[in-house]
């Protein structure tokens, strides 16, 4: 399953959607989301804890004055490699 967060950590149940995240699924940040992906943060330090395969959209981090600034523990992606990534996951859940 691809799980999308759009909302900022602070702003939803970053707790439970991390519960629901299995290690074979993937997360994909993307607009206020992007700031679970930066470096040092506490959201950055828990995804890595719990979930294999997380990815930022790249369009959201520059729209956002943060590139440079997420953890390297994350793969930066743009449009295509969102599409590809729906592809690959037949569900999608949206928080």
């Amino acid at each position: 399953m691809l799980f999308t967060l759009s909302n900022s950590p602070q702003h939803c149940d970053f707790s439970l959607l991390l519960k629901m995240v299995a290690p074979d699924d993937a997360l994909l940040l993307m607009q206020d989301g992007v700031f679970a992906a930066l470096h040092d943060s506490e959201a950055c330090e828990r995804l890595s804890q719990h979930v294999q395969s997380v990815y930022v959209l790249s369009e959201d981090l520059a729209a956002r004055g943060l590139v440079g600034q997420i953890s390297h523990k994350i793969t930066l992606i743009d449009y295509t490699g969102f599409v590809a990534l729906t592809e690959k996951h037949a569900q999608q859940t949206a928080w």
